[in-house]
């Protein structure tokens, strides 16, 4: 039944999962992408992919894409993938290095800045300078590449969170680092089912054997367990983290803020997130000891990642569509170690590449469920879920909160959901 977007938002009851339409309809996802992810910083990559002018890599965004770069200058750049003459991709590798980006239609020639600088053909009374790429906007963040894709001056503060994660995450070295493996993934669920998932440790105990060997199934904001081994180990790695400079501070959403920051102990006798607990890699950065604990950084709405000693793991999420993810999960060592004699890549992704895939595999069941004409929202635990709650809380904010968004949203009121064929027709006949 069609519907608009303000009886849908008026739906929805605190302390229960969405409606099904927020995980499975068109239309909305397509609002997702303009207020959730055209409107906000999201995470694009690593500047150790960048390191030198020319070199780039493709991030897609629904049917947007940006060619993230390095300029001449050594800034980082992120331009529309789009010529300026009649629209056409410019970039077709993934990744590369180029000197300039031409357009393989009628060749108009792109420097790295974005200005046209060759447009054969054009006429005398053609302006060059009226013509350069359109780009989005750029930050990094102690090795970490953020855009948003809104037009204009105008975006969502991003200094908090450099002010509360630089800090923490620089000892760590992810500027000065590599990437020792990259696992990409397409998982069969809404990008909302993959974010609840990773809100909370309720599954943890009995779903992630390899994570929890490491790992307390404690610390994340919004679950109220908490045991004694886990609160003396906080107390005592605190003290510890201090003696070394780390400056550790738990920050958790501020002010409705979308990201998080906090360094969690490891269990005794675990110096990194391994399967024996043993070091897979020489230490990052700035770190001389190895017992720093994991760091823990999320930024909605599509990063998550853990800073150990040894290695970094980032996880990016990019919606292909409302029932269609793109995940890539990139691990990360300091950039002279040397694979085969300093880690074994294996052994590096040992820990998340089980977690990462037991998570989809859940993820998937999950919306397999709330397809189905029996689903209808549940309540979350009191005890345990009360950062999916938050999470729920802040997307929907994205959607009820038009004022503030650089882009055209249409008129709540007006604007109805119905149904639309899949954009992957071939997943529909395997029944996604």
């Amino acid at each position: 039944m069609a519907t608009n977007l303000r009886d849908l938002l008026r739906s929805r009851k605190p302390g229960k999962s969405l409606p099904q339409e927020f995980y499975t309809d068109w239309r909305l996802f397509r609002e997702d992408l303009r207020r959730v992810f055209h409107g906000n910083w999201i995470f694009a990559g690593h500047s150790c992919e960048v390191p030198e002018p020319g070199d780039y890599f493709i991030l897609p965004v629904g049917e947007e894409e940006l060619v993230v770069l390095r300029d001449k200058e050594g800034g980082l750049r992120a331009h529309f993938n789009v010529c300026r003459h009649r629209g056409s991709r410019i970039v077709a590798e993934p990744c590369g290095n180029t000197r300039a980006l031409v357009c393989p239609y009628h060749q108009w020639v792109y420097g790295l800045d974005g200005r046209l600088t060759g447009a054969r053909l054009m006429g005398a009374g053609f302006d060059k300078h009226e013509y350069r790429l359109r780009s989005g906007h750029v930050r990094e963040l102690a090795g970490l590449i953020f855009v948003c894709l809104s037009p204009g001056e105008a975006t969502p503060d991003f200094d908090a969170a450099v002010a509360d994660i630089e800090p923490q995450l620089r000892p760590h070295g992810l500027d000065r680092a590599k990437v020792a493996v990259r696992d990409s993934y397409e998982v069969r669920a809404n990008w909302k089912v993959l974010v609840e998932n990773n809100r909370e440790c309720y599954h943890c105990r009995v779903s992630h054997p390899e994570f929890c060997m490491s790992n307390y199934d404690l610390g994340l904001p919004g679950d109220s367990r908490s045991d004694e081994g886990y609160d003396n180990a906080l107390e005592r790695e605190y003290a510890r983290w201090r003696e070394l400079g780390l400056r550790p501070r738990e920050v958790n959403f501020p002010g409705g803020d979308p990201y998080r920051v906090s360094r969690l102990p490891l269990k005794e006798d675990y110096l990194t997130e391994s399967l024996d607990g043993r070091l897979v890699a020489p230490l990052m950065g700035e770190l001389t000891d190895p017992r720093v604990g994991s760091l823990r950084i999320i930024t909605l709405p599509n990063l998550w990642a853990h800073a150990n000693c040894d290695y970094a793991v980032t996880t990016r999420l990019l919606p292909i569509g409302p029932e269609l993810t793109r995940v890539d999960v990139c691990f990360l060592v300091r950039e002279d170690a040397v694979e085969g004699e300093d880690f074994d890549p294996d052994r590096v992704a040992a820990v998340w590449r089980a977690t990462s895939e037991q998570d989809w595999e859940l993820c998937e069941n999950n919306h397999a469920g709330i397809k189905s004409v029996a689903y209808e929202p549940g309540p979350f635990s009191e005890m345990t879920e009360g950062s999916v709650e938050a999470f729920a809380q802040w997307y929907l904010d994205q959607l009820h909160d038009t004022a503030t968004k650089t882009r055209h949203v249409p008129d709540a009121t007006t604007y109805l959901y119905e149904p639309e064929p899949s954009a992957r027709p071939e997943l529909d006949a395997k029944g996604a």
